[in-house]
């Protein structure tokens, strides 16, 4: 992404503060709706299964942990420190842009849902990518930083149930 293509992303944004202070509560409120979701998908893993219960945390957890571990080492730069422009969002931090950890989140945490239901995981597919668009709109994130946090969350959710049923296989 250039300043240009950032420029006139953004700027539907910038003409009006409604619509700026929109796009920051949609990025706070999609985040809270997806955070909040987490522990009653819990619940209702537990009431499948408690395999399933242990499964829904012990996934996400580690590779929460593996994703978080690779962005300190990658330390990918934000668009607002690569690029000269005034994020609508704004953060402090620097570096740890790729990937996205609100998009691996609000993925993996849609997969926990669409684990246990799948239309309320339909709804929450939607909150996901609006949170991935928001942040690429906010100048928080690269469109390449959202799209492999969402890659990363959906495989992540595969790759940790095949290895976790690959494991209780052998037990």
């Amino acid at each position: 992404m250039t300043e240009q293509q950032y420029e006139k992303i953004s700027k539907p944004f910038r003409v009006s503060e409604r619509r700026k202070q929109a796009l920051i509560l949609s990025n706070r409120m999609a985040t809270l709706l997806v955070y909040a979701a987490y522990p009653a998908a819990l619940v209702a893993a537990y009431q499948y299964s408690f395999r399933h219960l242990l499964i829904s945390i012990l996934v996400p957890g580690a590779a929460f942990i593996l994703l978080s571990v690779f962005r300190s080492w990658y330390h990918a730069p934000r668009p607002y420190e690569k690029l000269s422009i005034d994020p609508i969002i704004k953060k402090d931090t620097k570096g740890k842009s790729f990937p996205s950890r609100h998009v691996f989140s609000a993925f993996m945490i849609d997969m926990v849902i669409f684990s246990v239901s799948k239309p309320i995981g339909i709804i929450y597919l939607f909150l996901a990518i609006l949170i991935g668009i928001v942040r690429v709109i906010g100048g928080v994130h690269f469109p390449k930083d959202v799209i492999a946090g969402a890659v990363c969350g959906i495989a992540g959710w595969f790759a940790g149930n095949g290895m976790i049923s690959l494991v209780m296989a052998f037990l």
